[in-house]
């Protein structure tokens, strides 16, 4: 199985004797920052109390704050380290240990949670530091357990991402892995709080949904 761009990059920070991601976060937390960003955009999209996959969930800071507006939310991450500091941090919020492009809805039912879900989340660069190649089994296996009607929420640095291991991601082809899954994207913007986006743009949010449900609109 090959190994992903994210453990690259925590090997890296390791060697090089980084906190990294999870110290970044902590820090943020720690000083009061709005980390809330995705959240707030996330809320919006969700109908009431809805059920919410937090799919790279990683130190639980999106996942938790969903919790906190009234949703039913639960973690999927792989990495021991983030889910110790996500359940140490948030501990009201489940996790499930698993990479997302070996993600499936067995694994989140013999965990006991549902297997389909209004609103899939899969922000902070998760896309970009995947193992290579594996883009679409990942959008593949999100897209497996999103509701009939449900929206995913998906954003990622196209390029320049902060992790040296990061892979470019251009817009036009992460369009083009979601329809290849039968995803269409319903709106694409620059930021969480809805930036227009353009040609210059260096990060893109893609709300999207089941194919068949944006051709019906």
């Amino acid at each position: 199985m090959a190994e992903t761009r994210w453990e690259q990059a925590r090997a890296g920070e390791r060697a090089a004797g980084q906190g990294g991601y999870g110290a970044h976060f902590a820090r943020l937390l720690a000083e009061g920052a709005d980390v809330e960003g995705e959240a707030r955009l996330a809320d919006a999209l969700a109908p009431r109390r809805a059920w919410i996959l937090d799919a790279g969930s990683g130190m639980g800071r999106v996942g938790a704050a969903l919790t906190g507006r009234g949703h039913r939310v639960v973690g999927v991450d792989f990495d021991p380290e983030v889910i110790d500091q996500s359940r140490d941090t948030f501990p009201e919020l489940p996790v499930v240990t698993s990479r997302l492009d070996l993600l499936t809805p067995s694994t989140l039912s013999t965990a006991g949670f549902p297997t389909s879900y209004d609103l899939i989340v899969c922000v902070g660069n998760v896309m970009v530091l995947l193992a290579p190649d594996t883009e679409r089994d990942a959008l593949g296996a999100m897209a497996a357990l999103l509701a009939p009607e449900g929206r995913m929420m998906v954003g990622f640095s196209l390029r320049d991402a902060p992790a040296s291991t990061a892979r470019p991601y251009p817009a036009a082809e992460f369009a083009a892995d979601a329809a290849a899954v039968g995803l269409a994207v319903e709106s694409r913007h620059a930021s969480y709080d809805l930036a227009p986006f353009t040609e210059a743009s260096t990060y893109a949010v893609h709300v999207l949904r089941h194919a068949a449900g944006v051709s019906d609109r």
